[in-house]
């Protein structure tokens, strides 16, 4: 079962890359994209996680623009389609994709029903409007971008919800870390750490900013926080 066909709640289909744990039933977890679509980096981090024992699932998110798109973060051309992906994304119907994804996995036979989500870039920034527009049951965001500017849906965050943060994040400066880490640091429901050092992508595995010391920590934060609010 490598891929799944998501029904949109606004009309259309999409697909989805899908890894099946060990065991089953097992709690769903709702992978989202960085954008580069959902390449091999995603298809991994989808894969590690149905190792740890979640039904992970991974939507293309950017179906409504270009069905498909698998590239990589090594070329110049590359990036700048991602960034023009990036720009013509629209957000809102992002989450409610994945929303839709969230109940087509707790939908599942393999599912046991409780189901979270992890996203990475603009993958942490709808992790993020998951946690404040979604029901889902637990929330991770790496390096979320743009969460300055929406920091005011805080306050409808009523499940936990972990953020990891780098220091010297190029697409997240200080001035903009400064809006929504303490908002985040003071809410009851939220966990920050703040990667001293850190750029952008440092969990990002063959990145130019990765770091595997800071990638380990990080996930296995985000390892004890998925275990203990999704198991």
């Amino acid at each position: 079962m490598p891929h799944v066909t998501v029904k949109a709640k606004d009309g259309g289909t999409f697909q989805a890359y899908v890894a099946m744990p060990a065991r089953t039933p097992a709690p769903g977890l709702v992978v989202i994209q960085e954008i580069f679509g959902v390449n091999k980096v995603m298809r991994d981090l989808t894969d590690s996680f149905a190792a740890q024992g979640y039904v992970a699932i991974c939507p293309d998110i950017f179906w409504r623009i270009e069905p498909g798109v698998d590239i990589t973060d090594q070329t110049e051309a590359e990036w700048q389609k991602a960034f023009d992906l990036f720009g013509k994304f629209d957000v809102d119907n992002g989450v409610q994709d994945l929303i839709a994804t969230l109940d087509h996995v707790r939908g599942m036979p393999e599912c046991t029903g409780k189901a979270g989500s992890v996203g990475y870039c603009l993958g942490g920034k709808l992790a993020y409007l998951m946690a404040a527009r979604s029901d889902s049951d637990a929330n991770v965001s790496y390096y979320g971008v743009g969460l300055d500017g929406m920091i005011d849906e805080a306050g409808a965050i009523t499940k936990p919800y972990l953020s990891h943060v780098a220091e010297n994040d190029g697409f997240v400066p200080p001035e903009a870390q400064a809006k929504f880490v303490p908002v985040l640091e003071q809410h009851p429901k939220a966990t920050v750490h703040v990667y001293a050092g850190q750029d952008h992508a440092f969990a990002r595995v063959g990145g130019k900013h990765y770091d595997k010391a800071s990638a380990d920590l990080a996930n296995g934060r985000t390892r004890d926080f998925l275990a203990a609010n999704l198991g």
